[in-house]
């Protein structure tokens, strides 16, 4: 077993052991690997007397899984996955360093905390209680940790499903990062369960014009067309269209505020610090992220490129990559360069109530709203075997901590009383579901 420090709760050790495994995932391949995060978690689960199963199909990108065998073994398996791999974070721009897994002032520091080492560490200590206890899960668990998904999961949970799929026989549900969590609606708390995930679409502008000096009197530059699309681009403002999810979630939310649900971009400003990471949910966004252009101060180039990161409503890609097309006029190209499925589940159904149930024993009383969430998960992959994937890391946060916008932030934290609560509630579920 990885040492963990004494003073530290279980939970908040071993994420604070997995972050610092530098597992930085630049995309494009390019990427520290997840290898020694992965050995660290088979090692956990071989001290809980399983077996870990190992697929590395690219040097260094190294997934790992186990099956928990359950009570009662009729009942389709619940898969319990996570991601290894993390954002890159500049040093200078953090109060510590981002991986050394500093804890200060109640709460656990580093690449990780939020996105989403918390969640791995919740997954493996949950189970561990269960087991240490001599007991079992109520049903078989299929516990996966990922490469990649940072990269939309090319190199890791897509090539897993692709050449392992036997690791999810008989699972029919999962649930992951990115839900359960604690929000303050005025001066009350409530819950986000997780039953959708927008698509992304990652894509790449050109714009071509003619290389010449840079002091020339020049009406085809590269750049000046590039910025121009990517300006028009940035600064689209997308229309509200809801769905199934974000409809109940205006509603419910409305309830909360007194603001009503006629207007549900109203509603989610309503909520205060997650409000900017609930009004994504409700549109297309397209979010300049990155420009390449130019070699020299004094040439012009004849090439110049921007990303842009799209995500889009389940079923609306195509319309809206014509819309792109059309924002950004016909001398810019428009590429695609990764794409993936959106996702929508009832808010209903066993596991849900289940969620819900456990949620409720543990903070009895705070209502637990559905949300569609503006980025994505490995559920993703896991929707081509048929199995329907949920949000669900729970975490009861405090009312002043800016949680959602520390997704791929600066100084990720999380409290170590929410860790230990979320461990706590997942072993719950696990143990009843």
């Amino acid at each position: 077993m990885p040492a963990s420090a004494p003073e530290l709760p279980e939970v908040a050790a071993v994420a604070r052991d997995l972050i610092r495994f530098d597992t930085t995932n630049h995309g494009g391949g390019r990427a520290a690997g997840e290898r020694e995060a992965a050995e660290y978690v088979g090692e956990y689960l071989s001290g809980l007397g399983l077996v870990p199963e190992f697929y590395e199909p690219i040097p260094r990108r190294t997934n790992v899984a186990a099956r928990v065998p359950g009570r009662n073994r009729d009942k389709p398996a619940l898969v319990l996955h996570g991601h290894l791999d993390v954002v890159p974070a500049i040093a200078a721009d953090w109060s510590v360093d981002p991986f050394e897994g500093v804890v200060r002032d109640g709460m656990l520091w580093g690449r990780g905390a939020v996105d989403m080492k918390d969640m791995d560490a919740m997954i493996l200590t949950a189970v561990g209680d269960i087991l240490r206890a001599g007991d079992q899960p109520e049903r078989d668990l299929v516990l996966a940790f990922f490469a990649d998904e940072e990269n939309g999961g090319v190199e890791g949970s897509a090539l897993v499903v692709q050449d392992r799929p036997e690791w999810f026989d008989g699972a029919t549900e999962a649930i992951s990062e990115v839900g359960g969590y604690s929000i303050s609606v005025g001066d009350r708390r409530a819950y986000l369960l997780q039953v959708g995930e927008k698509a992304l679409v990652w894509i790449r502008l050109v714009a071509r014009g003619r290389a010449a000096h840079g002091s020339s009197f020049h009406g085809d530059n590269a750049v000046t067309r590039l910025a121009a699309a990517v300006a028009a681009l940035g600064r689209t403002e997308w229309p509200v269209e809801l769905t199934d999810t974000t409809r109940e979630m205006s509603a419910r939310l409305g309830e909360l505020t007194g603001a009503g649900s006629d207007d549900p971009d109203a509603v989610a400003a309503a909520v205060g610090a997650a409000s900017g990471f609930l009004r994504s949910t409700l549109r297309t966004t397209t979010n300049p992220t990155g420009l390449t252009a130019g070699y020299k101060h004094n040439v012009i180039p004849d090439r110049a490129e921007a990303l842009i990161d799209v995500r889009v409503l389940p079923g609306t890609e195509e319309a809206a990559l014509a819309d792109i097309r059309r924002i950004v006029g016909d001398e810019v190209e428009v590429e695609v360069v990764h794409q993936d499925i959106g996702l929508e589940v009832p808010f209903s159904g066993d596991l849900v109530d289940a969620m819900v149930s456990a949620l409720d024993r543990h903070d009895p009383g705070v209502p637990v709203i559905p949300y569609l969430m503006g980025g994505g998960t490995d559920n993703k992959a896991l929707a081509a075997l048929g199995i329907a994937g949920y949000g669900f890391a729970p975490l009861r946060l405090p009312a002043d901590l800016d949680f959602t916008g520390m997704f791929h932030g600066v100084d990720e934290r999380v409290p170590i009383d929410s860790l230990v609560f979320g461990q706590r509630v997942l072993a719950d579920l696990l143990r009843t579901y």
